[in-house]
This record gives C-alpha cells, structure tokens and sequence, in this order.
C-alpha cells in the first residue's frame, strides 16, 4: 500500500540537507546540526528513509581517533522524491508602494 500524504518539514529537512550534500556521504551528528533535529528523530526518520529505497546507508571505517560511522547519502530515486517534495522558496517582495 502506498502513502499519499505529504511528506513531513522534518523530512523535507533531512532530504534537502542531503541534497546540498551530494553526492557526498552525511554522517548523523552532520545532519542534526544542519536540520537542527533532535537525534531521536532523526534517526528512526533516516531508518525509514533508507527502507523507502531513498536513502543509501553505509559504515565508514574509522578514522584518526574516531569510530566507524554510520553515513548516509541520496539514492536516484531519493534525489527525485528530493526535488519534488522541495520546499517551496518565498516568493519575492514587492517594493512598497509610496504615497501619492
């Protein structure tokens, strides 16, 4: 069964980050700090992204001092699904008008 509804700011969020990102890999502290979403939900979000087929997920090897890391980064269809669901830009203003 498919879901029709829109999707959520967060998820918008999270697919715009990754789009600026691309094709690089994101890590999940980098993309709280882009989002400013909480690691509780993020997460379950990127979970459920990467089952949607949207997301690639991968562990990196470690690095200098650091542990391996989970990283993540668009699919095809995710890039996609990423620029329909964009959010909208606002629109520009007009100059005030001056008093007769």
């Amino acid at each position: 069964m498919t879901r029709s509804r829109a999707p959520s700011a967060a998820t918008r969020s999270v697919l715009a980050a990754l789009s600026e990102a691309a094709p690089d890999w994101s890590h999940g502290y980098d993309l709280c700090r882009k989002t400013g979403l909480k690691s509780g939900t993020l997460y379950p979000l990127l979970i459920r992204l990467e089952a949607q087929g949207w997301l690639q997920a991968e562990w990196l090897p470690a690095e200098a001092g650091r542990p391996p890391r989970h990283a993540y980064r668009l699919t095809a269809t995710g890039h996609r699904y990423a620029a329909e669901t964009a959010l909208p830009t606002a629109p520009a203003m007009s100059a005030p008008r001056r008093p007769a």
